[in-house]
């Protein structure tokens, strides 16, 4: 196996656990992640639910990413998620600060990987219209 695709594995596992770990702690210490929500997307309906719902999104960006089949998107809402949260919970920066690191495992996927999903569909760089 080359060094690169080791490289890109090891991104995706990465990005998969930072993504696992918080909806499946969250089954069974839920009050301990729902702060991390900003209170203008609370209270529509009941905490858990909405902490949960959100866990399953990530469960699925998660595996998603680590499948590599066609990661662009997933990668994206997965950056876009981790400066979400750090953006929302200036407070806690302090805690969150590591989330930007994680947030640029993703964005190197996404990047990586926009290129080869354009090069899968017939487009070579230089000549997009």
């Amino acid at each position: 196996m080359n060094p690169e695709r080791i490289a890109h594995i090891a991104l995706r596992v990465g990005v998969a656990f930072a993504f696992l770990y918080p909806p499946l702690n969250a089954l069974w210490n839920p009050y301990s992640w729902i702060g991390y929500f900003p209170q203008f997307v609370r209270g529509y309906v009941p905490d858990e639910v909405l902490l949960h719902t959100f866990g399953v999104a990530e469960v699925v960006i998660a595996l998603w990413i680590l499948s590599g089949w066609r990661i662009f998107w997933p990668s994206v809402a997965a950056t876009a998620m981790l400066l979400g949260i750090v953006v929302f919970n200036p407070a806690n920066f302090e805690v969150l600060f590591r989330d930007l690191a994680i947030a640029a495992i993703p964005f190197a996927l996404a990047v990586i990987s926009y290129g080869d999903e354009r090069r899968k569909f017939g487009f070579s760089r230089g000549t997009e219209s």
